[in-house]
Formats: structure tokens, C-alpha cells, sequence
């Protein structure tokens, strides 16, 4: 008989050779110089590159910027999915869903085609509309997941209790969909820092963000300062991850 932890090899395998191994390739060239010998140097170049800190601070400025705005817009899109008042049926969601369906970089490059066709100034107004059109999804799904589970009994409660819509939504709904928002942010947040694509094709290149700086030092055959921009921005992430996740953890404590 086969064990059933056997089944977990092939899984195993895919990890090792397709996360593992580039992350660990990443870390070896930037601490390595030209001719592979060991240095800081690449990772000391960043904190003195000009240069690279003002498009970092900019990257993530438009990321904040981006995740406010999809915030704003997605939320109540979720919170009328997930209400049976207001949407009744199914297609809704699927339209939603439909333009996933089609690679990020052709609806970036249709998008920009509309706006020259409109002759539009492409810039940073351009640029926040694209990133909101192709990233909103990422945000509206976790926080409908959270409010299509959210047990309807605590709402009905506090309504019993005299709250009107306005305190159920304030006291009730949106405590409980924070784990939702912060999925979603986190979804959109760490996807804007690093993107480039659409960066170049919505600002015609006028604004370059820190995936951009990546870019273009790997297709310069700087692959060392390149990988070590790559792993400060690894690093960031994944401190800001681990962060908001025991934040998410903390706050889904605090309601239980």
C-alpha cells in the first residue's frame, strides 16, 4: 500500500526547485561581487543609491495610494455582493470574475491603447486607474468571502438590541471583515510595490517604480545589485506579511 504522505512528494519537489532554489539563488548573487566572491556591497549600494530610495519611497507611496483606492471602492462592492437584498443572483460575481480571465499585461495594454485613443496625458492619474482596474478584484473577493460566511445572527442581534443600520454595520459587520480587508491589502498592497509592466506601459515610462529599477539592472547583466534589490524588497514583504498576519491573528482573538 502506497502512503498517503507519499502523495506529498511531488508537492515537495515543486517547492524545492521552484521556490526554495530561486529564493536561495537571489540571496547567493547579492552577496556576491562580478567574479563571485562575497560582499556587502550591493546591499550597502541601495542605502546610498539615491536614485533607488526616492523610486522605493515613490513605490510605495502609489502601492498605499492603489490600496486605499481599492478600499474605498471595493468594500462596498463586497458588502453588496455578499447582501442577499441587493444582489440575487449570481452572474454579478462572475462579472467580476471575467476580467481575471484575461492575462494582467493585454488588459494594461488595452487600457493604455483607450487612453491614447481618448489622448489622454498618460502619468500618475494613469497609472493609479490601471493598477486599480487590475488589482480591485484581489481586493473585493477576500472581504465578500469573509461577509458571505459572516454569521447573520450577530447583526440580527444587535438590531434586536436597537442598533440601527448605520452602529450594526459600524459595531458588528465591518469588526468582523477586517480579517478580509487585510487579506486584501495585503493582495494588492505587495503586488504594487514590485509590478513594472504597467508602470511602463500607463506613464510611457515617466514614472519608474522599484520593480522597474529591478528590471532593468537584471536586463543589464547587473544580476548581483539587481538580486539585492530583489532581496531587500523580499525582506520588506515578508517582515510586513508576518506582521500584518499576527495583526490579523490578534484582532480574529480579539472577536472570538
Amino acid at each position: 500500500m502506497i502512503k498517503r504522505s507519499n502523495w506529498s512528494i511531488p508537492y515537495f519537489i515543486f517547492l524545492i526547485l521552484f521556490v526554495v532554489m530561486p529564493l536561495v539563488l537571489v540571496a547567493v548573487f547579492a552577496f556576491q561581487d562580478g567574479s563571485g566572491r562575497f560582499t556587502l556591497a550591493n546591499i550597502t549600494r541601495f542605502f546610498t543609491d539615491k536614485d533607488a530610495l526616492a523610486t522605493f519611497a515613490l513605490s510605495i507611496e502609489i502601492a498605499i495610494e492603489n490600496t486605499a483606492l481599492c478600499i474605498l471602492i471595493g468594500y462596498p462592492v463586497a458588502w453588496i455582493l455578499s447582501n442577499k437584498k441587493y444582489n440575487h443572483s449570481t452572474v454579478t460575481i462572475i462579472l467580476f470574475i471575467l476580467p481575471m480571465w484575461i492575462n494582467a499585461l493585454m488588459r494594461t495594454l488595452a487600457t493604455a491603447e483607450l487612453f491614447n485613443m481618448l489622448d489622454f496625458n498618460l502619468g500618475k492619474g494613469t497609472l493609479l486607474y490601471g493598477m486599480v482596474y487590475d488589482y480591485l478584484p484581489f481586493m473585493i473577493y477576500p472581504i465578500y468571502n469573509i461577509l458571505n460566511k459572516m454569521d447573520k445572527s450577530y447583526a440580527e442581534a444587535a438590531e434586536d438590541l436597537g442598533a440601527n443600520p448605520w452602529q450594526v454595520f459600524w459595531k458588528v459587520t465591518f469588526p468582523l471583515s477586517i480579517p478580509g480587508v487585510a487579506s486584501g491589502i495585503l493582495m494588492v498592497f505587495m503586488p504594487t510595490v514590485s509590478t513594472f509592466a504597467i508602470s511602463e506601459f500607463l506613464t510611457n515610462g515617466k514614472i519608474k517604480l522599484f520593480g522597474t529599477i529591478i528590471q532593468e539592472n537584471i536586463n543589464s547583466s547587473m544580476w548581483n545589485y539587481g538580486a539585492a534589490l530583489s532581496l531587500v524588497m523580499l525582506i520588506i514583504i515578508g517582515i510586513t506579511t508576518l506582521f500584518s498576519h499576527k495583526e490579523e491573528e490578534n484582532m480574529e482573538e480579539g472577536l472570538i
